[in-house]
């Protein structure tokens, strides 16, 4: 069922689930909503499973025309909504109905939305995903962001019998300034001069950060004399930071399966969406955790989500 007619594709929008796993062997990173948490409440909000496709979308919204009734909800960075003029706020549902318009202007706090509709947004499974890759063109719309013209579709999905809002302390406070929680390594033994400058300096978002990794600005960390600057090129996860030859980390992020620079650390999955949400321009600080400690983040961070789902049974 057609959905949505897009009158402006903003900056950076592209159709986006949790991802495309087991294919990494084969040169397939993830891809997927960055913003995980984002991405599964959105879905909860308007009734769906949490692993539907959504809207992701970039610093710039999108314009779009509603071709029929449905629910649909805006969750992470806070960009100031609208439907046919009229403020709505996100982190809840909101009942659409055919011709309405829904603006979504720029990020005032954060860096990426997630719009979500009922029945999700139908895309063709790749490899099990609808996610967009768009360096390799395909998943998602056509393989590629938002463009004006585009008509996009949806599943089937019933209709809430009530409005749905996640209650004020489970929505995220998007700062401009962002602690990163971060274990050393696996390459840390190459930066036993500047490591610890390194968990002390802060740094800056690049304007070239992408999906592919957030770029990041500030003193170049050096490897220590003797040490190679690149390795035998290995497998490589989200979190991980790496370092190139000019010093400045890389924090990598959703669409890189492997990588030959050193890694200095790892972020810890529990504060990803805090890469997500980075804006260019805005200072990003690391804190170094044990291995122990991410994993109690962790657990703490699916305790928090399981919360969030019984909210909405």
């Amino acid at each position: 069922m057609d959905i949505f007619a897009v009158k402006n594709p903003g900056s950076f929008t592209t159709v986006q689930d949790l991802g495309r796993f087991g294919f990494l062997d084969r040169g397939v990173p993830p891809s997927g909503a960055l913003d995980t948490f984002a991405c599964r409440v959105a879905n909860m909000l308007v009734g769906n499973e949490e692993t539907l496709a959504v809207l992701e979308i970039t610093v710039m919204g999108p314009t779009l025309e509603a071709m029929a009734e449905a629910d649909i909800a805006v969750t992470g960075a806070e960009m100031g909504m609208t439907i046919n003029r009229n403020p709505v706020p996100s982190w809840q549902s909101v009942r659409v109905k055919a011709g309405d318009v829904i603006r979504i202007p720029q990020a005032k706090t954060g860096c990426r939305a997630c719009l979500a509709v009922s029945g999700g947004l139908d895309a063709p499974m790749v490899m099990g995903s609808r996610s967009t890759f768009a360096r390799a063109g395909f998943g998602g719309f056509h393989g590629r962001a938002l463009l004006k013209g585009d008509i996009l579709k949806r599943g089937v999905g019933i209709l809430l019998k009530q409005p749905r809002r996640l209650p004020d302390a489970f929505i995220p406070a998007y700062q401009k300034d962002s602690l990163l929680r971060a274990v050393p390594g696996p390459q840390d033994n190459s930066f036993t001069d500047s490591l610890e400058s390194f968990f002390t300096h802060t740094y800056q978002v690049s304007a070239e950060s992408d999906r592919m990794g957030c770029r990041l600005l500030g003193p170049p960390v050096e490897h220590d004399p003797g040490t190679p600057q690149s390795i035998i090129t290995e497998p490589v996860v989200p979190g991980n930071i790496q370092i190139p030859a000019d010093g400045r980390p890389i924090i990598l992020l959703v669409e890189q399966t492997t990588g030959g620079y050193s890694k200095i650390a790892t972020v810890i999955s529990a504060d990803m969406g805090n890469v997500a949400q980075a804006m260019p321009g805005s200072s990003v600080t690391f804190e170094r955790v044990t291995l122990a400690t991410a994993h109690l983040l962790y657990r703490k961070e699916q305790k928090r989500m399981q919360i969030v789902r019984e909210l909405f049974c």
